[in-house]
């Protein structure tokens, strides 16, 4: 029996908070349900996925390095407030050889000055950003074809 290409989803800090936390930004679905989205997306492309979320900086390094261990196939990564600081969590998205798509439910361009700028796009393979929940959905097509 051939096991399926797993896809790792790591959400960032506050995502836990989706639902109840600015609702007219981030929507009013809750992570848990967009979690479900992701697994019943994984199982019409035929792929296997593991989410996790923390607010700790740290877990989402070790989950990095424990993806490239595995042989995760691509990692999909919503860094929150990370993605504008976190110089650490980019060396790890660049230390790992798995491809890391980098995923915001808003469009940061169009957001606050601090949050226009990415300090992980340029070490992730790709960014989709802007379509909500659905932005999930999209990197996770764009992960299964990798």
């Amino acid at each position: 029996m051939t096991s399926l290409p797993m896809i790792l989803v790591l959400h960032g800090p506050n995502l836990d908070r989706l639902g109840r936390r600015q609702p007219e930004l981030y929507g009013k679905e809750s992570l848990e349900e967009i979690n479900n989205r992701i697994s019943d997306r994984a199982s019409a492309l035929d792929v296997g996925v593991t989410m996790r979320q923390s607010n700790h900086e740290g877990h989402l390094i070790d989950w990095l390095y424990e993806a490239e261990d595995d042989g995760v196939k691509a990692v999909l990564l919503n860094a929150g407030g990370f993605t504008h600081t976190s110089v650490a969590l980019r060396d790890a998205v660049a230390a790992i050889d798995v491809p890391v798509i980098e995923v915001h439910l808003t469009n940061t361009a169009r957001r606050e000055d601090f949050r226009r700028r990415s300090l992980i796009a340029p070490v992730c393979k790709g960014t989709i950003s802007g379509f909500g929940a659905d932005s999930y959905i999209l990197g996770l097509d764009a992960a299964s074809r990798l």
